[in-house]
């Protein structure tokens, strides 16, 4: 927004009365989503304390709530709260009905790599993945309007192709790590207080094994497509962002 388009605060009468969106509580996100299932799992889960059955649900309880309660308090769907909402309830009946522990690494796999082909299609598509993530992050209304007076379009659409093609390979890595994390860990027998020690040390690791490094490329992409914007459209970087700070 820019500074002629701020509320001006005269009397008091016109300030503009929206609720910004509340921010993530990045505590409370690690607590219900690695710390709590990980203990749950692999130090509750014998018959002194909750058992096998009752450790699974009550350990996967919390992230599935966290979901839940993301989308009530923020008011919309967050990507990755939602992923996560998927991927625990298919953990949860997996491991309830003590099927083979392939079928969890089949699941691991499998979500990531839908979405890293799901990317790559949509770019035959009007409405790209990577140009939705771009108009989230970045002044689209700007942006084109340097484009076309630069006449620079078909180097940014390359751009965007480059750019999904990089989102691709992240999701693609994460399935990799996904298989290989459940297929080395996983070899108890399903059902088993073994297993369920197994399933909480593959859940906390799946932070520094899986999320750290996927997260890594997600930035660097972040970062080529801001300075591959920035050097079709010649706009300085602080003007490139959506939601810039403004004084």
């Amino acid at each position: 927004m820019n500074y002629s388009d701020s509320p001006k605060i005269e009397d008091g009468s016109d300030v503009k009365n929206t609720k910004p969106v509340p921010q993530e509580n990045l505590f409370l996100n690690f607590a219900c989503n690695l710390i709590i299932p990980s203990f749950t799992f692999m130090k509750l889960s014998g018959e002194d304390y909750l058992g096998i059955k009752l450790a699974i649900i009550t350990a996967l309880v919390f992230p599935l709530l966290y979901g839940i309660r993301d989308f009530i308090v923020r008011k919309n769907i967050n990507f990755f709260s939602a992923l996560g909402v998927i991927s625990v309830l298919l953990t949860g009946g997996i491991s309830l009905m003590e099927l083979n522990a392939h079928y969890i690494a089949i699941k691991e796999a499998s979500i990531p790599s839908i979405f890293a082909i799901a990317t790559l299609m949509s770019l035959k598509s009007s409405k790209p993945v990577i140009r939705i993530f771009v108009e989230f992050v970045f002044d689209i209304e700007l942006i084109n309007e340097s484009l076309r007076i630069n006449e620079c379009g078909t180097e940014f659409e390359s751009l965007l192709v480059n750019g999904s093609w990089i989102l691709a390979a992240g999701f693609l890595i994460s399935a990799i790590l996904n298989y290989s994390l459940a297929t080395i860990i996983l070899t108890a027998q399903p059902g088993t207080v073994a297993f369920n020690e197994q399933l909480g040390t593959m859940w906390a690791l799946s932070f520094p094994v899986i999320a750290l490094p996927v997260t890594l490329i997600l930035v660097a992409n972040l970062y080529y497509l801001l300075m591959g914007i920035k050097r079709i459209t010649g706009l300085p970087l602080e003007d490139l962002l959506k939601n810039k700070t403004t004084t």
